[in-house]
């Protein structure tokens, strides 16, 4: 049933716009209906993978539906060394208690995506540490290091471009060590395919390079199907500059750990998505089928005002990400500050939503006092950090476009007491559309 399944993996990769590039002999490979093992290497250079690493998690994720194995390799041992793909500089040396720290992180983060359970699709993760560590040096220079030129190495992308601004021999050597990689798993475990960003095509056929040179000689008669290994490239996510999504070369990163984003922010960034790329995230970070994503692209275009299409994303993207009860509540916070009645909240979604916008303290009572007199509107407004005077408060409540709890607040001398805080504890403050805070009363944030 698995073999039947693989034959239709390329094809579905391709309507989903997810092939950079292939070897030539994959597609036959796949026809052949027997069983596969692939992996994808993840950097631990940091304590969470982002959305940039969606895209070959999910290649993964799709590897399994279709009947192979997927390995998972976090890069324990490369990531000493540091991936010169897709950078400009030198990557910062971490120590390995730090990238040990972040190893486990990461495996944590993939269970989010992958089925580790027991049968004959189960995904494997493993830390090329275990067996890189174990290197020597003379023997990774003879057996390794031999099979490769210096002018191999310098037409790779990943090098070229990195040799005006320096290159140091520990990030030119990282590209044998993917090789060595490969040709690990590739005897130890029977993997014969690798996966990766298009910033890794160069390093995924170094690693056929290996494979071809150490596998013994190729019969004549033999076709591109009976390759002992094989490749598959996806296209990179670009942030809206078009660079790369990284995750030290910029402030843009949406990540996967929750302490880092959270779950209001990851939901927020995908419903946020422009028209215009909504059709392809869908194809890319969702398991819908082709029938479900051509419905949603034509309920878009029908109803562009009411993003069907990102609410669908955002809400099965974050529900995979972050667990089923962080969907349902983000949902009703994001439903709560565009266009829902905060008056009819209940305290555990405004406590939701006070964890995730801008919020202040409403001010306790005088000691003695048996409550405090409340604050007019232009307080509010600069407790809140909606305006940084009262001369702008002013002006902001005569232009208009100033809500608390949801209601126009248009008379300066209107008052606020705990009476008006919802759920006893908030008042919600919005300027224009996207300018959301709110004031709660007792202790800590929300």
């Amino acid at each position: 049933m698995s073999g039947s399944r693989l034959a239709g993996l390329l094809p579905d990769l391709r309507w989903r716009g997810l092939v950079h590039a292939t070897t030539e002999g994959l597609e036959a490979r796949l026809a052949t209906g027997a069983p596969l093992r692939a992996y994808n290497g993840f950097d631990p250079t940091f304590r969470s993978l982002h959305v940039g690493h969606l895209i070959p998690i999910f290649g993964l994720v799709r590897l399994q539906r279709f009947g192979a194995q997927p390995v998972a390799v976090v890069g324990g041992g490369t990531g000493l060394i540091g991936d010169p793909s897709g950078r400009s500089a030198e990557r910062p040396l971490l120590d390995r208690p730090a990238i040990q720290a972040n190893v486990h992180a990461i495996r944590d983060q993939l269970a989010h995506y992958l089925d580790f359970a027991p049968g004959p699709t189960q995904a494997l993760l493993v830390n090329n540490l275990d067996w890189l560590g174990e290197l020597r040096l003379l023997d990774f220079l003879r057996d390794v290091g031999k099979h490769f030129t210096v002018p191999y190495m310098l037409a790779k992308d990943s090098v070229t471009v990195r040799m005006d601004r320096g290159l140091s021999f520990t990030e030119f050597s990282y590209m044998l060590l993917q090789a060595a990689d490969f040709q690990h798993l590739h005897r130890s475990y029977g993997v014969e395919l690798q996966c990766g960003g298009a910033d890794q095509w160069g390093n995924i056929t170094a690693g056929l390079e290996l494979i071809r040179r150490t596998a013994g000689p190729r019969r004549p008669d033999a076709d591109a199907a009976s390759e002992p290994a094989h490749g598959l490239a996806y296209p990179l996510l670009l942030n809206p500059s078009g660079a790369k999504f990284g995750k030290s070369e910029s402030g843009e990163s949406i990540w996967l750990d929750p302490a880092l984003t959270s779950p209001y922010r990851f939901y927020q960034y995908w419903l946020d998505a422009e028209d215009r790329d909504i059709g392809t995230y869908l194809r890319w970070f969702t398991l819908f089928d082709r029938a479900r994503i051509e419905e949603l692209e034509a309920e878009q275009a029908a109803h562009p005002e009411q993003h069907a299409a990102q609410r669908a994303l955002a809400r099965d993207l974050t529900e995979r990400t972050h667990g089923r009860g962080a969907a349902e509540r983000v949902v009703r916070v994001s439903e709560l500050l565009f266009g829902g009645d905060p008056a009819a909240a209940d305290a555990q979604t405004l406590t939701d939503l006070a964890a995730e916008i801008p919020a202040a303290a409403w001010p306790e009572s005088e000691p003695g006092a048996d409550e405090h007199p409340g604050l007019d509107l232009v307080d509010v407004l600069v407790l809140a950090g909606t305006a940084s005077s009262r001369g702008e408060a002013r002006r902001l409540v005569e232009q208009g476009g100033v809500h608390v709890n949801g209601r126009p607040a248009q008379d300066l001398e209107q008052r606020f007491t705990t009476a008006d805080l919802l759920a006893g504890r908030f008042l919600l403050i919005r300027r224009g559309k996207r300018d959301q805070r709110v004031l709660v009363r007792g202790p800590g944030k929300g």
